[in-house]
């Protein structure tokens, strides 16, 4: 899976690379995403995430990827905050760290007390047909070696994934409190996604 998606990338690098023969004049420079240590972190949770027991129960199932989601970001924003420069990044990343444990520390709440009471396959094969839709996404983005933009470029991604979980969950999720942090979490990753988007306009070519 995880070459397909790379493949896929290369072929978008190489296109894009195409239309703009000179990067210099673009101020963009390309990373290999084999070397790109966010997009490491990045592959990284999406490997554990194929690899999670399912239960087939929406919430609990949601809840069990939700956190591996949660965690693959914290671990993101942990690499921004150790080797990034830019001090709105390094905010958002100890924000997101912040809200996110939090959030973990309510979804270890939620599975402790619960066992499964459903099944509903059909949720279970789009919340993995989202994962697949991340992984090549992901794998699609221009990464730099920048950790400041890559951060961000990575992390809109990220964030779009979780709200897409989060939103299937609203639909097909039983648990009334485990919904209301699914409403939560996509109302506050819209807007960071649409933070980080200003924030790599004014900052892509710097």
């Amino acid at each position: 899976m995880k070459i397909t998606y790379k493949m896929l990338g290369l072929a978008a690098l190489m296109a894009f690379s195409t239309a703009c023969s000179d990067d210099d004049k673009n101020g963009i420079a390309m990373e290999n995403h084999d070397e790109n240590r966010m997009m490491t972190v990045m592959h990284d949770m999406m490997d554990e995430m194929h690899t999670m027991k399912v239960t087939k129960d929406p919430d609990i199932d949601y809840a069990t990827m939700m956190k591996m989601h949660h965690m693959g970001a914290i671990e993101m924003a942990k690499l921004e905050l150790a080797s990034g420069n830019n001090s709105e990044m390094k905010a958002k990343a100890q924000a997101i760290i912040d809200a996110q444990q939090k959030e973990i520390a309510e979804i270890d709440s939620f599975l402790a007390r619960t066992t499964p009471t459903s099944t509903n396959m059909d949720f279970h094969m789009q919340m993995m047909e989202g994962m697949d839709r991340m992984g090549k996404q992901a794998d699609l983005q221009i990464i730099t070696g920048n950790i400041d933009q890559d951060f961000a470029t990575l992390m809109i991604e990220h964030h779009k994934s979780a709200t897409e979980m989060a939103q299937m969950h609203l639909l097909m999720g039983k648990n009334a409190d485990l919904k209301k942090l699914s409403s939560m979490i996509v109302e506050d990753q819209n807007k960071e996604i649409a933070d980080f988007q200003s924030w790599l306009l004014a900052n892509r070519n710097k």
